[in-house]
């Protein structure tokens, strides 16, 4: 009896694209389980990288111990953020209160150009928009969070804890020495890969955050200092977070100074650092590390986006680096691969390369 013959090409291809389908509503319906996971293994490979560079900088430190460093500096972290968001809302929210009469002016300005009935203060918005009716959902939003980021937490704490395990597992799982060297490589494209995107958008964004800093000093804008770190965290959500990031200081700075010549000089002095470091700097810093076509990032930030929201906007680049990498190793998925990457090389192989072959 003769085998039956192949899958043609066109049928593959047809067989991956509704894999990748149903894979998205899959994922859309566990998002509640997924997305906790997905940020503590972001977080677990933040930590194991931050506890890399202190075993290269004290090699005499116990791997443990680096490990320990890097959790506590990891934490003095997140709180020393939250003191700072903290110490700041405070005094935001008196200078919201402060200018309420300058939002009054500019409101009844732009009434007057819209109509009648747009609304001419901010109380009339407020009764208009009736903030009572977002109440439950504004509580329902931090219930979730808060959920979240313990379940963040737990997940993280196993990850961190069952690490020694996975090299056990590992030979467990493939036999074969070439296998698991083969499963070793994909692992460690995607942990450097996924590090590095981390390492540039820091650095970018502590650039990007100083310079910003350095324009609202300059001009006066109140709260310069909280300003500038909600841009330097902005900055991993691509696109998007670079727009909030240039036009939430430029719109208070209107509300502050009231006039548009000092807002237009903020909104410029934003977008320009933006601007040079975006297109200057972080292509150089890239090299051919994340090798994503932009048009790709825009549309990750979509996907991610509509699949889990927020977080799915904040992992977008990370797991569509991840995807790539991974679909790069089969014959099957690798067309998708060269498609998501920017120069059609998506393992960094350059022309005498090949791409491993899987079975």
């Amino acid at each position: 009896m003769s085998a039956p013959p192949p899958p043609s090409t066109t049928a593959r291809n047809a067989l991956v694209v509704v894999a990748v389908i149903v894979t998205g509503a899959a994922m859309h319906w566990m998002g509640a389980i997924i997305t906790p996971l997905l940020l503590a293994m972001f977080l677990a490979v933040m930590v194991d990288g931050l506890s890399r560079v202190i075993l290269n900088r004290l090699p005499a430190l116990p791997p443990r111990a680096a490990i320990l460093a890097a959790i506590f500096f990891s934490i003095i972290l997140v709180v020393l953020s939250t003191v700072v968001v903290a110490a700041n809302a405070e005094g935001f929210i008196a200078t919201l209160g402060r200018d309420q009469p300058k939002l009054d002016a500019l409101l009844s300005g732009l009434a007057a150009r819209m109509g009648p009935h747009a609304p001419q203060s901010v109380a009339q918005l407020l009764s208009r928009l009736d903030p009572m009716q977002y109440a439950g959902a504004v509580a329902q939003a931090l219930q979730n969070f808060g959920s979240a980021a313990v379940l963040v937490l737990i997940y993280l704490g196993f990850l961190i804890a069952s690490r020694h395990a996975f090299e056990r597992k590992t030979v467990k799982l493939f036999a074969n020495r070439d296998a698991r060297h083969e499963a070793l490589n994909v692992f460690l494209h995607v942990r450097d890969a996924v590090e590095r995107y981390l390492w540039i958008q820091t650095v970018t964004g502590l650039v990007i955050a100083g310079g910003s800093f350095g324009v609202m000093m300059a001009i006066g804008l109140d709260h310069a200092f909280f300003w500038a770190f909600l841009v330097f965290i902005l900055n991993y959500v691509p696109i998007l977070g670079a727009v909030a990031a240039i036009g939430l200081p430029a719109l208070f700075a209107l509300l502050q100074f009231g006039d548009w010549g000092r807002t237009l000089v903020v909104l410029g002095g934003l977008f320009a650092i933006a601007f040079v470091v975006g297109n200057i700097f972080l292509p150089r810093m890239q090299g051919k590390g994340l090798n994503m076509d932009p048009l790709i990032v825009m549309l990750s930030l979509a996907f991610w986006g509509t699949i889990w929201g927020l977080p799915g906007m904040f992992l977008s680049t990370p797991l569509t680096v991840l995807s790539m990498v991974i679909l790069a190793q089969f014959n099957g998925s690798r067309w998708i691969a060269i498609l998501l990457s920017g120069d059609g090389d998506p393992l960094g192989l350059g022309a005498a390369g090949h791409s491993p072959e899987a079975a």
